[in-house]
């Protein structure tokens, strides 16, 4: 049976093999926009696995923390909270320099309508943030947003397809990267640019948005025809397990899972694990938003659950009654209006 608890335990249950690359990571970690979707585990994450490791750290957690239900949590399992609003350069300059850094902070979501907002979240705040830590090791979560749509038969973008990105929202993400690069080419900062195409946390994520539907008897868009999605406990061990190749000339990064996903065929998976019908709007397209996940793999190796799990975790999550955050990917969006 499927509950918070387990969901959030699984989470945040170092595997071995970050266990021993925590082992090699010198230094405490600052996690900046730690209060949103990914945040808290990462950072009970990162703790867990300090602690097993036998090198105790500070891991430092900031957000503005409008939910204190997450400040609390992360306090109970030994992380440091602190409270900051990113955008204020004095409460910025308040916050310790750490050795190693991981930038989670920015907005997607409501975007549409916010764009002022989304390109100081996504371009100012990195600006400050690149300057204020130039002495750290930083990892940056960015996006696969930046690149442009691929042909399906193409195999995704690689690290090395130059950015073209649609939309306000990727063309602020892409910003956000740039920020970053200049701060590596003046300072010497070393950076990862850490480009994450869909987590999966069951409460959210394109199988939670796809589930929903089925059970709401919405059509699926069949507007961006294939996907990637990765399981969020994955994604969050290798933003930690990048640290030790950040450096001064950009280690850029796809992380998602190996899979080209047809939404079609999983969409029909999930109604029949949900007990449903499934039926579909639009006409599928040539191509779509994909990233090729082989450095991840050759550097970390395969996803610990593979995307045929994932399907049937979202499908039994929604069953037994779990709840989701309300808060869509929007997966089927190519126009990048978010």
């Amino acid at each position: 049976m499927w509950s918070e608890e387990k969901l959030d335990a699984m989470l945040t249950d170092p595997s071995d093999r970050l266990v021993g690359d925590m082992a090699r990571i010198e230094g405490d970690i600052l996690i900046l926009g730690a209060g949103g979707k990914m945040g808290p585990s990462l950072a009970i994450l990162a703790k867990r696995a300090a602690e097993a490791a036998g090198t105790p750290k500070r891991i430092i957690a900031v957000s503005r923390f409008t939910d204190p239900v997450a400040a609390q949590l992360l306090r109970n399992h030994g992380v440091e909270t602190l409270a900051a609003d990113l955008l204020d350069r004095a409460a910025l300059e308040q916050l310790p320099q750490t050795e190693n850094v991981i930038f989670m902070a920015g907005k997607k979501f409501g975007t549409h309508g916010q764009e002022t907002d989304t390109w100081a979240m996504n371009t100012r705040v990195p600006a400050l943030v690149a300057d204020h830590y130039r002495h750290s090791r930083i990892v940056v979560f960015s996006t696969g947003n930046i690149y442009p749509r691929v042909p399906l038969n193409a195999g995704g973008c690689t690290e090395d397809t130059l950015p073209s990105p649609v939309g306000e929202y990727g063309m602020s993400a892409l910003g956000r990267e740039r920020m970053f690069e200049y701060a590596a080419q003046r300072y010497g900062t070393p950076i990862v640019l850490f480009r994450l195409n869909y987590a999966v946390d069951l409460r959210y994520g394109v199988l939670n948005d796809m589930a929903s539907n089925i059970l709401a008897g919405t059509p699926i868009s069949l507007s961006n025809p294939c996907f990637n999605c990765v399981w969020q406990k994955d994604a969050n061990e290798i933003a930690l397990r990048c640290l030790p190749y950040a450096n001064s000339h950009v280690f850029k990064l796809n992380v998602t899972g190996p899979e080209t996903a047809a939404v079609a065929p999983v969409a029909h998976r999930l109604a029949r694990l949900l007990g449903c019908s499934v039926s579909f709007a639009g006409t599928p397209g040539g191509d779509a938003y994909l990233n090729d996940a082989a450095r991840m793999v050759g550097l970390f190796g395969y996803p610990q659950v593979p995307l045929d799990t994932l399907v049937e975790w979202q499908a039994q999550w929604l069953l037994q009654g779990g709840r989701s955050l309300g808060k869509p990917t929007h997966f089927e969006e190519s126009e990048g209006k978010y």
